[in-house]
């Protein structure tokens, strides 16, 4: 670790410039690098053993952060950070996008050894014990937060592995690592352009795996039995999910509702879906 205790005071500063564009997802998946503010993440970056090239630092706070990091986790800690630069006050509340900036922006790596941005799995062996892993599967969902919001239900409720279509949001969105607390930096997720095909895969391998739609033939939760190795599908936010993937499943399930509702927010219906499959039986042991 190197702390460079020349302030920067130019937003123009190359390393300040290559950071703010991080914020859009070409310019992530080019250098394969991710931005996350706040002292929050930071920590559990530390924790996850994140590889962070680069941290930025408020120069006001800059020493309280540091002290108290070193205090909390030990010298140690602060091996995985290839550099510390300190900013001015106004260049950081430029870079920042938080709205209340805590004094700390980091950048890290792509988590290859968790997160696959690749293909898969039409055949994938993993698939083959059915009480191997817990696993949830999403449909086009968009919007960041809502990601985020899911990845860290998933990890509240023991999911083993996220499987998203391609056509969801980045999981490297500022708001979905924030929404997702820090859990994003353990959580097992996998991309596939084939979801119709990656259903088939777990059904061949002796799952059911259930959609979350409303249709006349759904089951209620609560009147539905989980057994270890079934999954559920959730789609997008404001279309639920396409007639492929309910075509896929072994069938419906809804979340009983009053009719002042139509609907619930992906994340929400996520949770009470996973209490269902994965959490119920474990509180009720």
């Amino acid at each position: 670790m190197k702390i460079d205790r020349e302030v920067i005071r130019s937003r123009q500063n190359r390393t300040v410039v290559e950071v703010g564009k991080l914020t859009d997802r070409k310019a992530r998946e080019e250098a394969r690098l991710f931005r996350f503010d706040g002292v929050k993440l930071f920590r559990e970056a530390l924790l996850a053993g994140l590889e962070l090239p680069l941290v930025l630092l408020s120069e006001p706070t800059a020493n309280g952060i540091l002290s108290s990091i070193q205090r909390d986790f030990g010298e140690a800690a602060l091996e995985r950070v290839g550099r510390i630069l300190l900013l001015s006050e106004e260049v950081f509340l430029k870079l920042s996008e938080e709205k209340s900036p805590e004094g700390v922006i980091c950048v890290a790596k792509y988590i290859d050894k968790l997160q696959k941005n690749a293909t898969i799995y039409v055949s994938d062996k993993n698939f083959s014990d059915p009480g191997q892993e817990k696993i949830l599967l999403l449909e086009a969902v968009r919007d960041p937060s809502n990601l985020g919001a899911v990845v860290r239900s998933a990890a509240a409720f023991g999911v083993d592995r996220l499987i998203l279509s391609t056509d969801c949001a980045d999981i490297y969105h500022p708001k979905t690592l924030r929404a997702s607390m820090g859990t994003l930096f353990t959580q097992r997720i996998d991309r596939s352009d084939d979801l119709f095909a990656t259903i088939a895969s777990l059904k061949n391998a002796g799952r059911r795996v259930f959609a979350a739609a409303l249709s006349q033939d759904a089951q209620k939760l609560g009147a539905f039995e989980a057994v270890p190795g079934d999954c559920v599908v959730i789609g997008n936010e404001g279309h639920g999910l396409t007639e492929n993937i309910l075509g896929a499943c072994d069938g419906c399930l809804m979340i009983p509702m009053t009719e002042r509702a139509e609907s619930l927010n992906a994340a929400v219906a996520a949770s009470i879906f996973l209490w269902e499959f994965f959490g119920k039986k474990k509180n009720e042991t």
